[in-house]
């Protein structure tokens, strides 16, 4: 800071060489001058709350003393007291105008920091107005005329016009004396994880717990996560299970700061592990982010190959538990400038990160893109005004329900350096509303927990939205982006799948799903309900929603090439009980036919169908005949 304001101080001084001067310095009072000049070596020191005090004393004893208003306005502004910053300025420039004129640029800055762009933009083009401006200012110049016209056409926006922001701190249980910053959530929002500097030198792990009381009192991370060495800028998996982060100057770092990973275990986080030389490189990684299904690492990296100084990167976690070489998010993404802090959302398509490449306010800035059905993103979309200031924002991260937004700043409520807060994010760029299953997976017999794994398909548009594998003891979590239908498939050889639809388009769910799997092993006259196929009102058409389920079942007979089952139909007691009996045949016999055509030998099938007469639920309730219309699946012989 104190670096900028003597490089802010010797330009100015470089600008205003052979100005006319409206005042006459010669003539100030020399008690006046004294006081000027220790507040100037008190602001070197970086004292400026010092130096503004000298100086209102200075200009007691002389009021016309424009330097020292100026100077005032100046201390405050790297105070970021814009109110008082703009007041003193604006006394300057009563004593003089002309003089004034070479301070209409930093006078711009305050206003437009106090979100006042109009006038912001009337100053700064007074400033280009002055005729022998070198280069350097009028590069200057130009940059702050275009941020305060991007300000200016995003405030035109209604839904930026109209949104009310309103931090708020989270409190002396999370903040203390020194600075908190990074904040990671579990999917349930019961769980945050955040990074605090301790001794003003060290980097560590501290954790809080939500309950109907608030946040509990924020304590250290268990286990051997947290050392003297500087761990930091981490993303936790939404299970809370997983922690990676970044650690700069390792001892077995490959560069000036890794990616490494630690897992939550009975004793508490595991020692860290480098995350290997596919990750890391001799140059800097760090702000990783992990997807819901922990299959997506994303960060930010100077290695080579990329378009500017930090790029956004994502590696895939593949099969054999390695992740792949990183591939860089593309120039829709990157620029030439730097992008770094991406957090993807619980949704696994609404990414947010920093840039200070693209157009913004000035500083690093935060940006949203969504990814599309291919896995590209959209163009960036810039968060606007008053979530993105003048000043350089950092990272952020939105809770599953996409409501609420937790980050770090340095506010006037702050408990001392960074605090960390939460705000009620603008509706316009929330992410996808998202909501979660979890449970655990088990035998049906022995009720042991089986790992498996687990998809989650859109049924419309038949494309894999996740693909989670469980624990060792069968624990899963998965996420449910709502306003689409999915069908949700959990497979294990030796066990019939296990088939269940979430139709969420038409609807808005307001609670989670804790679902217990239990898988039937193919034995002998197991049977499970085959829930994702679809069939036309009153028809044995099988619907094109049914193609994903059918092809489960092919895969289930396929590996299984003895296996022997009978698809059973059934329908609610609505109707004739002829016309049920035969349209559940029917519908049984389309399956078959269906598995005939596509390769399954048709001695290996049988279907029957079976009308209303076996019933599971009232069929005096929609809920209960929705129940009743379904499709079987019976072990015949294995």
């Amino acid at each position: 800071m104190m670096k900028q304001f003597l490089l802010a101080i010797a330009a100015l001084l470089f600008f205003f060489q052979g100005r006319t001067q409206g005042y006459q310095p010669d003539k100030l009072s020399p008690k006046a001058v004294k006081l000027y000049e220790k507040a100037i070596e008190a602001a070197q020191g970086g004292d400026f709350k010092q130096g503004i005090d000298l100086l209102k004393q200075s200009v007691q004893i002389s009021p016309g003393y424009m330097d020292a208003w100026l100077s005032i306005a100046g201390m405050y502004g790297e105070l970021k007291d814009y109110d008082n910053a703009i007041g003193n300025y604006e006394k300057a420039r009563a004593i003089d105008t002309v003089y004034f004129g070479d301070y209409n640029l930093p006078y711009s800055i305050n206003l437009a920091g106090k979100g006042r762009f109009q006038e912001a933009l009337v100053a700064v083009n007074r400033f280009t107005m002055i005729n022998d401006l070198n280069e350097s200012s009028r590069k200057a110049a130009a940059y702050r005329i275009r941020s305060y016209k991007f300000a200016l056409e995003m405030a035109a926006l209604p839904a930026v016009s109209n949104y009310q922001f309103q931090p708020q701190n989270l409190g002396d249980s999370v903040n203390s004396a020194v600075s908190e910053y990074f904040p990671s959530l579990t999917i349930d929002n019961g769980q945050l994880i955040f990074t605090r500097r301790v001794d003003n030198f060290n980097e560590d792990f501290f954790e809080t717990r939500q309950s109907a009381a608030g946040w509990s009192k924020a304590k250290g991370l268990t286990g051997a996560i947290n050392s003297n060495l500087n761990e930091g800028a981490q993303t936790l998996s939404q299970d809370g299970h997983w922690l990676i982060f970044t650690g700069c100057n390792f001892p077995d770092g490959l560069g000036s700061c890794d990616l490494y990973i630690s897992y939550l275990t009975d004793e508490g986080w595991s020692e860290p592990e480098n995350l290997g030389d596919v990750i890391n490189t001799e140059f800097w990684e760090s702000a990783p982010s992990l997807s819901p299904d922990k299959k997506d690492l994303y960060f930010a990296s100077r290695r080579l190959g990329g378009f500017g100084g930090s790029d956004l990167w994502v590696s895939h976690l593949q099969a054999n538990g390695k992740w792949s070489e990183p591939e860089n998010l593309g120039p829709e993404i990157n620029t030439s400038g730097d992008e770094s802090c991406p957090f993807i959302h619980a949704d696994n398509q609404t990414l947010y990160f920093t840039s200070n490449g693209l157009q913004g306010y000035g500083g690093d800035d935060l940006f949203m893109a969504r990814k599309g059905p291919k896995g590209s993103f959209s163009l960036p979309r810039n968060l606007g005004y008053p979530i993105n200031t003048i000043e350089n924002e950092g990272s952020l991260v939105v809770s599953a329900d996409g409501a609420a937004a937790y980050y770090a700043s340095d506010r006037a409520d702050s408990k001392g350096g960074l605090d960390l807060y939460t705000f009620s994010l603008r509706n316009d760029i929330r992410p996808i509303k998202t909501l979660w299953i979890k449970g655990r997976v088990m035998d049906a017999q022995t009720k042991k927990g089986l790992p498996t794994s687990m998809e989650l398909t859109d049924i419309s548009t038949r494309q894999v939205i996740s693909r989670v594998q469980t624990d060792e003891t069968g624990n899963y979590l998965i996420t449910l982006p709502v306003g689409r239908d999915y069908a949700f498939n959990v497979n294990r050889r030796g066990y019939l799948f296990y088939s269940e639809n979430f139709s969420l388009s038409k609807k808005d769910p307001d609670s989670t799903y804790n679902i217990d799997i239990y898988l039937q092993p193919i034995v002998a006259n197991a049977t499970m309900v085959l829930k994702n196929i679809f069939f036309e009102t009153n028809s044995t058409a099988l619907g094109d929603a049914s193609v994903v389920e059918l092809g489960k079942l092919i895969q289930l007979l396929k590996e299984n090439s003895t296996l022997q089952i009978q698809i059973n139909g059934h329908t609610d007691n609505v109707g004739k009980a002829a016309d049920n009996l035969k349209l559940s045949n029917g519908r049984a016999q389309a399956v078959v036919d269906y598995l005939i055509k596509n390769g399954i030998d048709a001695k290996r099938l049988r279907f029957q169908g079976f009308g209303a007469t076996v019933p599971v639920a009232d069929n005096n309730t929609e809920e209960g005949r929705s129940k009743n219309r379904r499709t079987e699946l019976k072990v015949i012989a294995r």
